[in-house]
């Protein structure tokens, strides 16, 4: 008898250790336990830390996070011993994030974009945001993976892998992909290993790992946060941006690294006047009048999820909005070939900047470089796909070809001027809506990944912001709802996505499934 309750014991205890005692916490949970003194910053940070080795590092082995960061419990010591003395720095204050391996800091930590050509190199100062991160208290966790380059490097790339740390795997069903580029971010989010996460997006690469890992994602007005420091794509479209699993907490991650910064002229740009309290303009009711647009394409999504949309569309009506079905724009998918043309030119000038600033000890110094470590390096750098997207950008001039010039004019007349300004002024609309894209497609490291439709590039050439909110599910796999206009309007599209978010609470934890063909 005694061995049975021993038995029986164990069994509940090994099932109180299985149900994540901070399981869709938030940062205002979290700062009601700091503050109460029933929680401690260390004691926060140690449970991601150990959260990380049991389901990322083993279990269902998400393969998310890429580093960690070995200073994270000193900087949450130091941060518990101001909180002692009555000194919090704002809602960040003890909080750890996970942020993408693309984004600089100047630690014990490296930023190599997942590519083995760039171990060792460290730059010589925080990116900017990571300033901003951690003057508002924030715990830099780790580093999370990503898909190499921020997915700029192969057209048959599988989203999610990169050399130096492999492939990142959904936590909703482990043989699917998280979509990229901020694919390790939206992976650690969802399944709980951090509070909130940073990721970059040039065009889908905050918004779409997060609409298939059941997130809240971010991309901001280009120019809201700084890219110094970010190793880049495109200067007219890359931006950072929030990954979290509530519109508040991603408001709060927001407001937190918004500035001005004189390292990146875009931040210059942004009205004297903007209101960056992200948190404390949302506001209950916020659907009530307002006055959307839904597009229901040219997006190449599945037409079984038109259901999901239409739902989607009454929930909103539901909350007092009026929405205008503006059906399929086409013009809004016309911008692919100026775009790409844009992309190679700017990521080969960008690119040769930053390894420039990294000085005379980094490991690769031009775009060339990188191309002939590729070759060199092909068994590990190559195994799945090539590099024709380097390439390509390698054979470009310089920013001053007409070919890039009139590229670029081409991009913003057809999503700004002949695009989204043009749609809102028309229909007398705050804001534009659609399906964000398509659920999570298998893993695919030799075919690549199968385009499944998403409707993030109009506001991603037009650097416009866009924010996606969990709208549902098809067939067990989280759908987002896009919510985007024109410039600097965060503040009016997160009032929109929380309010939609309160009607719907369409997030549901993953459950780690081993594949969705097998019913388990």
């Amino acid at each position: 008898m005694k061995t049975r309750m021993l038995v029986l014991l164990c069994l509940l205890l090994s099932t109180a250790r299985a149900a994540f005692p901070l399981a869709e916490a938030t940062i205002t949970d979290l700062q009601e336990q700091m503050q109460a003194g029933r929680l401690t910053s260390v004691q926060l940070t140690t449970a991601y830390l150990q959260r990380v080795a049991e389901i990322d590092r083993a279990g269902p082995t998400l393969n998310s996070v890429i580093e960690l960061n070995p200073e994270a419990l000193a900087i949450a010591e130091r941060l518990d011993a101001e909180r002692a003395k009555g000194q919090v720095r704002g809602a960040l204050h003890g909080i750890p994030v996970l942020i993408k391996d693309n984004i600089g800091t100047a630690d014990q930590m490296q930023t190599t974009a997942g590519s083995l050509a760039m171990v060792g190199a460290r730059p010589a100062q925080d990116a900017a945001i990571v300033e901003q991160l951690r003057a508002a208290g924030a715990v830099i966790l780790g580093k999370t993976n990503l898909s190499e380059w921020a997915n700029f490097r192969s057209t048959k790339s599988s989203s999610g892998w990169s050399g130096r740390g492999g492939q990142t795997r959904n936590p909703y069903a482990l043989d699917r992909n998280t979509s990229g580029s901020s694919s390790g971010s939206a992976a650690a989010v969802s399944a709980n290993l951090c509070v909130v996460a940073v990721g970059s997006e040039t065009d889908g690469s905050i918004v779409s790992p997060s609409s298939v890992c059941g997130l809240v994602g971010i991309k901001p007005t280009v120019g809201l946060l700084s890219r110094s420091g970010i190793i880049p794509i495109s200067a007219s479209q890359d931006t950072a941006g929030p990954m979290a699993r509530t519109v508040r907490d991603a408001a709060l991650l927001l407001e937190a690294m918004a500035a001005v910064d004189a390292r990146d002229a875009a931040t210059q740009t942004r009205p004297a006047d903007l209101a960056t309290n992200y948190a404390a303009q949302l506001k209950v009711g916020a659907l009530v009048g307002a006055r959307l647009g839904v597009v229901r394409g040219p997006f190449g999504l599945d037409p079984r999820l038109q259901p999901l949309l239409d739902q989607a569309v009454a929930s909103l009506q539901a909350a007092g909005a009026e929405v205008v079905d503006l059906g399929d724009v086409k013009s809004l998918g016309t911008a692919g070939d100026p775009e790409f043309e844009v992309l190679l030119y700017e990521f080969k000038d960008g690119l040769n900047a930053y390894f420039a600033s990294l000085g005379p000890a980094a490991p690769i110094k031009s775009l060339a470089e990188l191309i002939a470590y590729n070759q060199t390096h092909a068994a590990t750098e190559m195994p799945f796909f090539g590099q024709e997207l380097l390439e390509s950008a390698e054979a470009k001039g310089p920013l001053t070809d007409q070919a890039y010039l009139d590229a670029r004019a081409a991009c913003l007349k057809i999503t700004r001027t002949d695009g989204i300004d043009a749609l809102l002024a028309e229909h007398r609309l705050e804001a534009l809506i659609s399906l964000a894209n398509g659920p999570a497609w298998m893993i695919d490291p030799i075919n690549g990944d199968p385009y499944t439709g998403g409707s993030s590039s109009p506001a991603a050439v037009a650097g416009y912001p866009s924010v996606t909110v969990p709208a549902g599910d098809y067939q067990g796999l989280p759908v987002g709802l896009l919510f985007y206009s024109t410039a600097w309007t965060e503040a009016r599209l997160l009032a929109l996505a929380a309010d939609f978010e309160t009607v719907t609470q369409a997030r549901r934890p993953p459950e780690f499934r081993a594949t969705l063909n097998r019913g388990n």
